[in-house]
């Protein structure tokens, strides 16, 4: 083990050898061979060879490349504010906008969301520590270890507690429970989309149990962590930076907008690639049963299963935080996120000798499913003649 191996923990169920269990899943439009327990063992240590060899290379080329994704960042923050201080000239204002909110998509993708993961903590850089980092957006950066780090990627696409399948508001699977509220879910989450990050702060503080009337010990101090963040969030883009513009004699109302604006499209972009990792017609959802004795092979086999890739170019897969290498990434979640698409040749691979679904395609036609299971499943499973849900 070197240097780098060292910092970088991972947890995975203990490596045991369960009862036999079955491995089909929901989702008739997957064609995934059953594999028996000996052939999920086999399966596990394949991708724990995979991870050992890919952390064994790990060095001073990921350590330049997230630094050049850092510097790549500011820059584009930079130039963006710097462009809204020059009023509402069309071509000056929309770049700025958008140079903003490429920006603050670079911070929330590929630096924010990989560096919490302790992608980078080997690299002991106090600005690039997984469990200090605070990103540029409204919920706190604590309250996400928790939901995605903790939460989401021990029980990715299981029923009941995977809080990330809907996130509250839809309805996108046969095998969750119908609910009124799911008849207009295409307006809410239209709405969620343009708010994205509200929806993702919220998310820790459990608002369905809270209004439920259900015992939550700490939710006053989440709360006050969320209103502080916030807060502090809006302060900076609504205030600060509109109040400097119009003390340098610019327009308060264009930086105002244009920070507005920038938001926006991080929240759209986001929105649209996490939508896309787990929510597409191939994507699988698992009963809380699965759980039980998992194995560490089984355990891979479900992150498999309940995750879409996207297929694009270089720049896209960077604009994504490489979660268009979502299968990939949940995997090795705490691998850098610039390896995930070399792992993907392997782990595809894989896939085809073990008989498995590689769940891949554009972001126009991954999203198109997922907006048609948004159609769908507003409806209850008795009006799609489907069996009920429990």
């Amino acid at each position: 083990m070197n240097s780098h191996t060292a910092a970088i923990q991972r947890s995975l169920p203990p490596d045991d050898t369960p009862r036999e269990r079955p491995t089909t899943t929901s989702n008739d439009s997957r064609s995934d061979r059953h594999l028996g327990q000996a052939e999920l063992d086999e399966f596990g240590a394949r991708l724990d060879e995979l991870r050992r060899r890919t952390l064994a290379d790990i060095g001073d080329a990921d350590a330049r490349y997230i630094r050049r994704i850092r510097l790549a960042m500011r820059a584009c923050v930079v130039a963006g504010r710097a462009l809204l201080f020059l009023g509402w000239f069309p071509p000056t204002w929309i770049l700025g906008s958008l140079l903003l909110g490429l920006g603050k998509i670079l911070e929330n993708m590929e630096l924010g969301h990989n560096v919490m993961h302790g992608q980078y903590d080997w690299m002991n850089d106090p600005e690039l520590s997984g469990k200090s980092y605070e990103w540029d957006i409204d919920g706190p950066s604590d309250f996400w270890r928790h939901t995605h780090n903790h939460v989401h990627h021990a029980y990715t696409n299981v029923m009941g507690k995977d809080d990330d399948i809907g996130y509250g508001l839809a309805r996108l699977f046969p095998d969750q429970r119908w609910k009124p509220h799911y008849r207009w879910q295409m307006w809410w989450v239209s709405i969620q989309a343009l708010l994205f990050q509200y929806s993702v702060a919220v998310q820790d503080l459990r608002l369905d149990k809270y209004f439920k009337g259900k015992p939550l010990p700490d939710f006053k101090q989440k709360l006050r962590a969320f209103w502080h963040k916030v807060a502090r969030q809006s302060a900076k883009d609504y205030l600060f930076f509109p109040l400097l513009a119009l003390a340098a004699g610019a327009s308060f109302g264009a930086v105002l907008a244009g920070n507005a604006l920038a938001n926006v499209i991080r929240n759209l972009w986001t929105f649209t690639v996490i939508f896309c990792g787990h929510f597409t017609e191939k994507a699988a959802v698992f009963p809380p049963s699965i759980l039980e004795n998992e194995s560490r092979g089984h355990w891979y086999l479900r992150q498999l299963q309940g995750s879409s890739n996207m297929t694009g170019g270089p720049l896209f897969h960077i604009l994504t935080g490489n979660l268009s290498h979502q299968i990939e990434h949940h995997l090795f979640p705490d691998l850098p996120a610039r390896r995930y698409a070399a792992l993907s040749v392997e782990v595809r691979k894989l896939c085809e000798e073990y008989g498995q679904t590689y769940n891949t395609g554009t972001m126009a036609g991954q999203f198109a499913t997922v907006v048609r299971r948004l159609w769908v499943y507003r409806k209850s499973n008795r009006e799609l003649g489907l069996p009920a849900s429990t």
